[in-house]
Parts: structure tokens; sequence; C-alpha cells
């Protein structure tokens, strides 16, 4: 073997998927947590498009307490021990948006990094140790990320304001 397939093998060893969209491929795990658990007016909704792409879009409304969208997607633990970054694949509207793990899935707080989108395709890499614990849109006064595993990944949209959104997403991994 020459070093490039061994640098190569080295190299994907180190990468776990957490979710890969591909045309075809069921979402039925994912699912919507919109604002009217609140009594909000908020819809968002998960689609396939053409290429396969996971498409999270809606509508955020301010009514009635409102002003949040989000998609979750809970699996059996995933080891991060050996990584320090989570790395998303996605193509966002331009909007701001909050991608967010859970180390457990009964804990009640997320750990939360926000990111821009660019109307383009963008590669985000996300460093567990910059994730900062949140709960019901106060910080918390605890540690950053610093677990080792997470059991559920999650995309939020809530900018305070009514808008429309849309987040094309292709792959999640950790590395």
């Amino acid at each position: 073997m020459n070093i490039f397939l061994t640098f190569l093998s080295i190299w994907l060893m180190t990468i776990t998927s957490v979710y890969d969209f591909q045309k075809g491929k069921s979402t039925n795990n994912w699912r919507i947590v919109d604002d009217g658990v609140m009594g909000g007016l908020s819809k968002g909704k998960l689609t396939l498009d053409d290429e396969g792409h996971g498409v999270f879009s809606g509508i955020v409304s301010l009514e009635n307490n409102g002003g949040f969208s989000s998609l979750r997607y809970r699996f059996n633990d995933i080891s991060v021990e050996n990584a320090n970054k989570v790395v998303l694949q996605v193509k966002g509207d331009g909007k701001n948006f909050q991608f967010r793990v859970k180390d457990k899935i009964n804990q009640y707080h997320s750990y939360i990094y926000e990111f821009e989108t660019s109307g383009k395709w963008q590669t985000i890499e996300i460093p567990f140790k910059n994730m900062y614990p949140s709960f019901r849109g106060r910080k918390l006064s605890i540690p950053n990320f610093n677990h080792s595993q997470i059991e559920e990944i999650a995309f939020l949209i809530g900018n305070k304001k009514a808008e429309s959104f849309e987040l094309k997403i292709d792959k999640i991994y950790i590395k």
C-alpha cells in the first residue's frame, strides 16, 4: 500500500458519520419541534430535494409568544471521545441558525453553536469546546461541551423576527 492510501485510510477512520442525507433514504427518525409547544404558530418541515439533500424549511412566527422552529434527530449514543469537532455540510438562505447537541437525550439543556449561512454550500466545523450550554434561550453557568458521547443533534432557527427559512443539509459527521 502506498503512503497516500495509508494516509487516506487513517483519515477516513477518524470520521464518524452522524447522518448522510441521500435520495430515497427515510427521514422518519427526524422530528420537527416548533414553538407550538408554547402556543406559538411557527411551522417547520423536513423534505428531501431532487438531489437527496434534507431541506429544513418553514416560517417563524412571533405571534402567541412564538419565535422558533427546530429539527431534531435522536440516535443511539455516538462516541466523541476521540473527536474534537462536528462538521456540517449545509446550504442556507443567508440566515443564522443554531446547531445543538445533547450528550444524553433526557437532559434538559443543549449545547449550542450559532452559525451564519451564505446562500452557498458551506462546510462548517464546530469545535465541541465552543458549544455553550443553554436551556430555553438562557445560557447556563456550567462548562461548555466536554462529554464523551452524543445522543441528539438539532438545528434551530429563532432570530427574534418573523421570517421564512430554508436550510439544505447534506452531511453531518464527527471528526
